[in-house]
């Protein structure tokens, strides 16, 4: 299996249901890592017909992406 390196943005509240999920599947005796719930919440994406994964994207807000603009401090070249 070939793995691939990636970075994303999100909201930080979906951000926090990563840790939300990981939280309880430790609870329930599967502890796993972020990338484990990624790719869980990709296969179960995959499962999904098409409206009903066209129903779970239209509930996402836009959000810009790219990251985020640097702070320029006083004194900092310009």
């Amino acid at each position: 299996m070939k793995l691939v390196r990636d970075s994303f943005t999100m909201p930080k509240s979906e951000y926090g249901a990563i840790d939300a999920l990981k939280a309880r599947a430790a609870r329930l005796g599967r502890p796993s890592k972020k990338s484990e719930m990624l790719r869980a919440g990709v296969q179960a994406l995959a499962a999904l017909p098409d409206a009903q994964l066209l129903a779970c994207l239209s509930g996402l807000p836009a959000i810009k992406t790219g990251r985020p603009a640097k702070v320029k401090t006083p004194g900092s070249p310009a």
